[in-house]
């Protein structure tokens, strides 16, 4: 064996090893990671050629952590590890969206990269190792990669900024961010804060790319090392430049005519576009020998062109917006009758139908992974379907970009959620796309947040999301950053870069940069534009609704806390769960007991209020400290010889022995009492040592007098 490793002694004293050449031999680039005792088994590989007429890099990212490197087995009736979970196809789309625009433009052969988990350390998060490894395995194989690249996570904890800290630390942080660059430039941002200013944001992804590049520096060193310098040959595109030069002469400056139209309606845009087209190809002679598919690439590549030149020659966008100007946006709230929450967000030709559904602890979300168990209680789910774009499209469940902008706007809105003390419910938003040209994962944001508001949720503040593009010119050296994009201008641009945040400042974002040299004052002049467009956004939506309503609507669930002392729990549950099941019988409620720390937390979840008070009324019965002196009003339960047990507090019986009912001698019961019966008595002793309580009647009634000798 040819062992190959490098050790990287990064800046907070942390060491990260990478070895190469003892697994995984036969892949074209395999590598394993370690940091702590956390370890990532990175593989890559590609074909040699291109499936025929393909114009797209077929990349395919896996990350899995398997379940024995936490010294855990898989739940379920199967036993091994399934589909991955969206919190292992969140960490794919992290890696994918940092590998692939360092790929050559022109390399299609399918390519895939594969990154396991196979020993986990609770202190080591393995989400900010991924991509390093990834780098790393392509650093060390053939394929054409203009890497290397690398991710680190930065928090902002206690005022400091930490590289890749523990997973302690970053549930605390007020700032977390991942962020993807090779040596040279930022290519990927995707975080959360508690409502941070942009100047952190910048530092933050400084602080990230120096670490990075002592990370790519010693993937540069293993692939010199592994003799992996020199790349494979391929050759994956046709060309014919004839063509192109005859389809450029004939049809870019009517392109060029065609986008400078600038109309807001995107079906125009189109049409107009595909009538050039279809015009250029009919009126090609029938016996011409061009290549179909090079027509439609060379098509779309100068079409590209026209459009990009068009924005930065004019200064005027496709729909003919200025650069900063927000599509017109419309608002309603309250649009599901039956919804406990619901909102409708259209903003230009973008909308989102979200509703948000209040539950109990038993609607929480179970969580059953290698590294992580527990339960959620706020989850987002986005729906994209076909007709949102005039397409026809199986429904086949949520695909990977449906997970990660679910993720993305369930990240912005997260942090200005009520603090768990406060919020007894299981919280569940759904927004579902009904038209799509442009972010609509910042629709949902919006839609989001007023239908958490239109609930009664009482959110922190109100929180809206922008999407920023950019168009520039390499040579020119103009560039154009453009607020509110559409499909068009994502797809033509230069980068995609979402901002979500309250007035105060951002809780989300995510960024993915397509051209290299992208300069900081560049990000600043975005992300200040970007708190410009948001709070534009903001204030319209707050024309629908601008704070939480003062109260549930009248079908919403009704649900409240009740904390009680440690020793109390067995008398709420009662023997065998007699009493709870009791109280959930006569009220309709649902009550769940759990322990918390050294206290009790009793949650009592009802469908009208009636049901929600007598629950109560009884729970704090139950847990009432019976007063020594005190006159309560109870029932008889059950009859003895020698006296009656009477529940004078819910959950708590005493002894109102025969002596204790009247003045009068009593030799016997027969006939004195009857089980059910009503009766008021005061608690006249407790002992100490039994807890036992004593009972009378007889002092609540006058005393007869004394007969006179």
């Amino acid at each position: 064996m040819n062992v190959i490793t490098k050790t990287i002694d990064m800046q907070d004293g942390n060491t990260i090893t990478i070895e190469t050449g003892k697994l995984a031999k036969q892949a074209d680039g395999a590598v394993v990671v370690r940091q702590g005792n956390t370890m990532l088994l990175a593989t890559v590989v590609a074909s040699q050629d291109a499936r025929e007429d393909v114009d797209f890099l077929p990349l395919s990212v896996d990350y899995q952590e398997k379940f024995a490197s936490a010294g855990k087995i898989p739940g379920g009736f199967l036993k091994r590890e399934g589909r991955l979970s969206d919190h292992e196809v969140l960490i794919c789309r992290l890696v994918d969206r940092a590998l692939r625009p360092l790929f050559p433009s022109d390399f299609h052969g399918d390519t895939q990269v594969m990154i396991s988990m196979i020993s986990h350390d609770e202190n080591v998060m393995p989400d900010s190792l991924a991509a390093l490894a990834a780098s790393a395995a392509l650093s060390v194989s053939d394929i054409p990669f203009a890497g290397p690249i690398s991710e680190v996570r930065v928090v902002k904890h206690e005022g400091k900024f930490k590289v890749n800290p523990s997973k302690a630390i970053t549930q605390e942080a007020e700032l977390e961010i991942i962020v993807a660059a090779d040596k040279d430039n930022i290519m990927m941002v995707e975080g959360e804060m508690n409502e941070v200013s942009e100047a952190d944001m910048l530092e933050a992804m400084k602080v990230a790319h120096e670490a990075i590049k002592l990370q790519c520096a010693a993937q540069i060193e293993m692939g010199e090392e592994a003799g992996k310098t020199e790349k494979r040959t391929y050759d994956h595109e046709k060309k014919d430049e004839a063509l192109y030069e005859k389809m450029q002469a004939d049809l870019y400056d009517k392109l060029y005519e065609a986008v400078s139209k600038r109309t807001a309606d995107k079906t125009v845009r189109s049409t107009d576009v595909r009538a050039i087209r279809d015009e250029w190809t009919e009126a090609l002679p029938e016996d011409h020998e061009y290549d179909g598919f090079l027509i439609k690439q060379y098509f779309k590549k100068i079409h590209k062109s026209a459009a990009r030149n068009m924005v930065l020659d004019s200064s005027k966008r496709l729909d003919g917006r200025d650069f900063s100007e927000i599509r017109p946006i419309w608002c309603e709230t309250d649009y599901l009758p039956s919804a406990h929450g619901s909102s409708v967000f259209t903003r230009g030709e973008t909308q989102s139908l979200t509703s948000c559904t209040l539950g109990t602890k038993l609607d929480e979300q179970m969580i059953d992974g290698a590294t992580e168990s527990g339960y959620n209680k706020f989850f987002l789910h986005y729906n994209f379907p076909g007709f949102s774009t005039g397409e026809t499209r199986p429904n086949r469940g949520p695909g990977r970009r449906e997970v990660g902008h679910g993720n993305l706007a369930m990240r912005a809105l997260k942090k200005v959620l009520p603090e768990p003390e406060n919020n007894p419910y299981t919280i569940r938003l759904v927004s579902d796309i009904l038209e799509s040209n442009g972010s609509s994962s910042m629709a949902t944001v919006c839609a989001g947040t007023m239908a958490l508001m239109d609930t009664g949720v009482k959110i922190k503040a109100p929180v809206s999301g922008i999407a920023m593009g950019m168009i520039s010119d390499s040579e020119s050296g103009k560039y154009a950053i453009l607020s509110d994009i559409l499909g068009d201008e994502d797809h033509l641009g230069d980068m995609d870069f979402k901002v979500t945040g309250t007035e105060k400042g951002i809780t989300a974002c995510q960024m993915d940069i397509k051209v290299d040299g992208l300069s900081y004052e560049v990000l600043e002049k975005a992300l200040n534009q970007a708190k410009e467009g948001r709070l534009h956004i903001l204030g319209e939506m707050k024309k629908a609704i601008s704070e939480p309503r003062e109260d549930f609507k009248a079908h919403v669930p009704r649900s409240e806390k009740v904390i009680i002392e440690k020793d109390q729990i067995g008398a709420v549950i009662g023997p065998g769960g007699k009493v709870v099941q009791e109280i959930q019988k006569e009220t309709g409620a649902t009550v769940i007991i759990e322990e918390e720390a050294n206290n009790g937390v009793v949650t009592v979840f009802a469908a009208d209020k009636e049901s929600m008070m007598a629950a109560l009324g009884r729970i704090k019965g139950i847990v009432a400290v019976p007063e020594e002196g005190a006159t309560y009003e109870g029932k008889v339960k059950s009859i003895m010889p020698f006296g009656a047990f009477i529940e004078f507090m819910p959950g708590k019986d005493g002894l109102l022995h025969i002596s204790e009912i009247k003045w009068e001698r009593l030799e016997k019961m027969d006939g004195v009492m009857e089980v059910g019966e009503d009766v008021t008595v005061k608690l006249i002793g407790i002992d100490k040592k039994t807890g036992k309580f004593r009972l009378s009647r007889k002092v609540l009634l006058p005393r007869p007098e004394r007969k006179q000798d």
